[in-house]
């Protein structure tokens, strides 16, 4: 007679193809981002280096409000893993200034909370 163990496994809202570089959450590992996503990685967060992607997936957004960054006065609400409740960084919901209206609608997440998977040889 052989025993059986049950293992469990998570379940997240999007898995991104395996064949891609992609970005998971340092703390679980769900999938974050494609790196086709990537806009740049050029920016400040609050716990240092981030990065700024057009889309991202298994994130949860919170209540904008309106804060003074780096680049000026933004609507931004922070984002969040939706496997783990981690805040990973903010999504840019209003730019004030007229020089800063292309990070609408774009997401920072911080170096701090995720790793590269797939393919990064």
């Amino acid at each position: 007679m052989s025993t059986v163990t049950m293992t469990r496994s998570k379940t997240f809202q999007a898995y991104l193809p395996n064949c891609h570089r992609t970005y998971s959450c340092i703390h679980c590992r769900a999938h974050l981002a494609n790196h086709d996503e990537l806009i740049s990685k050029s920016f400040q967060g609050s716990q240092g280096r981030a990065y700024l992607f057009n889309s991202v997936v298994n994130v949860g957004c919170g209540p904008a409000e309106e804060r003074v960054l780096l680049t000026g006065l933004h609507a931004v609400a922070d984002i969040y893993c939706e496997n783990c409740k981690t805040t990973l960084g903010w999504k840019y919901e209003h730019a004030f200034e007229s020089s800063q209206k292309y990070k609408e609608g774009k997401f920072i997440i911080e170096l701090a909370h995720m790793i590269k998977d797939n393919g990064w040889d």
